[in-house]
């Protein structure tokens, strides 16, 4: 009895030991993020988290033992010195893996809203964007975070000793110790399996089994950080997205796409004059609609934006396809959608089959240029861009000597000043691109004497009141020019971002963005017109294309926001599923929990039809891009 106890007691300490580990974790991830948790979330609802995360945590577990108990069934057995170091050396790198991703996480959230995701990969290829993108605040408690964690893990190591330390006895003299060593090895190891899987059951265990909550941050608290991010790793490397495609027949699904995107493109409603004009799209980074009072009712950080807003026609209810830059970059220039779990602007092979709106222009005459006050290579940007032709790509490394800049990027005034120096020595007609990054984290705003905004989002909302003078003072000199008079400007949001009420990227909401196309060949009747029809920032291609006189048909997943042929809808994807909004309402599917979530009262057709459509935006889609290069 003795002898099994020596055996499995070390083993039990290690499980017991990391569920204490996790369960702390969780209350440092609640301290950090309270605020966040919704008002009407009782106790018994926060309490919940720590039962529910019991079957992750486990298998995160199960994950991390095969090793210790190969080691530590040895060393029970036969203790020498390199058994002893290695055995310390596993725990150790396993204590500081964990603390790292874990105070990483709970950093990271704040700017993204959701758990570590194989989003964070693409990061870490870039680790000098990462440096730069963190701010003194982030660094510190970050650091501050990985020191507590580290601190009770080894504080706790200290308390159960016999994890790590071995017992103290003589080499054995019979073979009897080493066969207990090795039963146990083969009693643990399936063990671990069984665990790992989460039971005996036919489907193994997946992140849904810790969903129990309506509000997602419970949820989020709920998944293992280390099992999050772990299946993270999986997905970057392949993603399951098509083990989620809807159960719907090619043709089907083909039906219902021709119905939403087959539409007779030829239309009267034009509100471009001239038949050549220049063209200059600003692309914002992470602007929000929800902070923007010309398109939603709230304390505006966009004054200078509302008012151009009256020059030219506003389109109100457009959404980002995604969350982030490069897939926001890809929407709006080739019109495509996004699937989830990757970015068609990693795949050469795929987003070179697809037309873009340079390259219509340069058949044209047009001269085309993109300017960007960071680095391009995130997300291979400039990879999209350079295949697609761009005569013209400048980024932080072209900007002049000597300026002072932000951290990730130079200041909005610096862009918007080189791109006016640009735009002066083109010859018309031309296209001019110029992507904003001031609103990126850590939210650079050296201008403003005062903040205009306190509380949520503060230092966002700021950065976009900055972003906004800037983008001002950018129209007013330019209104000062001979080219100002025959040029259209559009102005549109990559993606959105959290703002006060909206903070999760699982909310429809989080993805309406600001899409306003204006300038001096906008026709009078036009001018401070909203259009209010539901579309994504991939509708731009069609809509302007149009006005343009030039055909879109190329643009298969681009509506017309000005016909009146084309169905009012856009489709999303999200972290870890995707979701479609119409004048019904708006549907979302999550892989995980494997169901729809409706954020809107829909009549049965209504919800019958939404889902019905966003199955076939999915399907079609995923089949689109998994096929593309094959084209």
């Amino acid at each position: 009895m003795n002898s099994i106890i020596t055996y499995t007691k070390p083993i039990l300490y290690f499980f017991m030991y990391w569920l204490l580990i996790f369960s702390f974790q969780r209350i440092l991830f609640f301290s950090y993020h309270f605020n966040e948790i919704p008002k009407n979330t009782g106790l018994l609802s926060c309490l919940m988290v720590f039962l529910y995360s019991i079957r992750l945590d486990l298998s995160t577990i199960a994950f991390l033992a095969p090793l210790y108990i190969i080691i530590k069934s040895i060393q029970i057995s036969y203790s020498t010195r390199w058994l002893n170091i290695l055995l310390k050396s596993l725990i150790y790198t396993y204590v500081f893996l964990v603390s790292f991703i874990h105070s990483g996480e709970v950093i990271a959230y704040y700017e993204w809203g959701h758990k570590l995701t194989s989003r964070v990969f693409m990061h870490l290829a870039m680790p000098d964007e990462v440096v730069r993108t963190a701010d003194g605040s982030s660094i510190f408690h970050f650091t501050l975070l990985l020191l507590i964690e580290l601190s009770v893990a080894f504080l706790l190591l200290r308390k159960v000793k016999s994890i790590i330390d071995s017992p103290s006895h003589e080499k054995p003299t019979t073979l009897f110790p080493y066969l207990k060593s090795i039963a146990t090895i083969f009693v643990g190891l399936p063990i671990c399996l069984i665990l790992a899987r989460g039971g005996v059951q036919q489907i193994p265990i997946n992140i849904d089994a810790a969903y129990f909550s309506k509000h997602q941050i419970l949820n989020d608290v709920s998944v293992n950080s280390c099992y999050f991010f772990g299946n993270s790793f999986v997905l970057y490397n392949k993603s399951d997205a098509s083990e989620h495609l809807p159960k719907i027949t090619p043709q089907a699904a083909q039906l219902e796409i021709n119905r939403l995107f087959a539409f007779d493109r030829e239309h009267e409603n034009n509100f471009i004059s001239a038949t050549r004009p220049n063209i200059v799209i600003i692309l914002l980074e992470g602007w929000s609609a929800n902070a923007m009072g010309s398109i939603n009712p709230c304390k505006t950080a966009t004054p200078n934006f509302d008012n151009l807003a009256k020059e030219g026609v506003l389109f109100t209810k457009i959404y980002a396809t995604n969350t982030t830059s490069e897939i926001g970059n890809t929407s709006i220039f080739a019109g495509y959608p996004s699937v989830p779990e990757t970015a068609i602007s990693l795949y050469p092979e795929k987003h070179r089959k697809l037309p873009t709106i340079n390259e219509k222009l340069q058949k044209k005459g047009y001269s085309t240029h993109y300017l960007f006050s960071g680095d391009l290579k995130y997300g291979n940007i400039k990879g999209f861009l350079m295949e697609h032709h761009f005569d013209e790509l400048e980024d932080e490394s072209d900007f002049p000597k000597g300026l002072k800049r932000g951290k990730l990027n130079y200041f909005d005034q610096d862009l918007y000043a080189l791109l006016f120096k640009k735009i002066s020595v083109t010859k018309s007609p031309f296209l001019h691109c110029a992507f904003t990054g001031s609103t990126h984290s850590p939210y650079d705003y050296p201008l403003l004497n005062k903040k205009t905004f306190s509380g949520e989002e503060d230092n966002y909302l700021n950065s976009m009141v900055y972003a906004d003078k800037c983008l001002g003072d950018f129209i007013s000199k330019s209104k000062k020019t001979s080219w100002y008079k025959n040029t259209i400007f559009v102005v549109v949001s990559d993606h959105g971002h959290a703002s006060p009420g909206i903070n999760s990227p699982f909310e429809t909401a989080f993805f309406n963005i600001p899409m306003l196309i204006f300038g001096e060949p906008i026709i009078n009747e036009y001018r401070g017109k909203k259009i209010n029809k539901i579309g994504s920032q991939a509708d731009l291609a069609a809509t302007l294309l149009h006005q343009l006189h030039m055909d879109s048909e190329e643009f298969l997943y681009s509506k017309d926001l000005m016909s009146p042929n084309a169905q009012e809808f856009a489709f999303y994807s999200t972290i870890r599923g995707y979701g479609y909004i119409n004048p019904l309402g708006n549907i979302r599917y999550n892989f995980d929990a494997k169901k729809f979530i409706s954020s809107d009262e829909l009549t049965k057709q209504g919800k019958f039809s939404t889902q019905k459509e966003s199955e076939a935006c999915f399907y079609a889609f995923f089949k689109h891009f998994e096929h593309l290069d094959a084209k």
